[in-house]
């Protein structure tokens, strides 16, 4: 691998998550991108109750659950799951190199 290759910098990419959730009084995305801390990313609900968080993630597989209300909840608008430790399931997304 030449110097130039290994001294690339990881291109991040803007990516926003959103959840429908009109009833909610507080959402917080958490994933392994953030170390799952709920202080990280809390979410802000628009008008129509939709509740979005845009972060910079690098490229890979990224694992994330939405915390609403104290409760945990998989992106209903992501059918992409695995497995946790705690026998649920978290949604995933693949970001791709740009």
């Amino acid at each position: 691998m030449s110097k130039a290759k290994s001294k690339q910098k990881i291109k991040r990419r803007r990516w926003t998550f959103s959840l429908n959730a009109a009833e909610a009084k507080e959402v917080v995305l958490m994933g392994d991108f953030n170390n799952w801390s709920p202080e990280k990313h809390p979410m802000q609900r628009d008008e129509n109750g939709m509740w979005n968080k845009a972060v910079m993630l690098s490229p890979g597989n990224h694992e994330y659950k939405f915390l609403v209300d104290g409760q945990w909840r998989e992106d209903p608008r992501n059918d992409h799951l695995c497995p946790n430790c705690f026998g649920t399931y978290n949604s995933v997304i693949k970001l791709p190199e740009a």
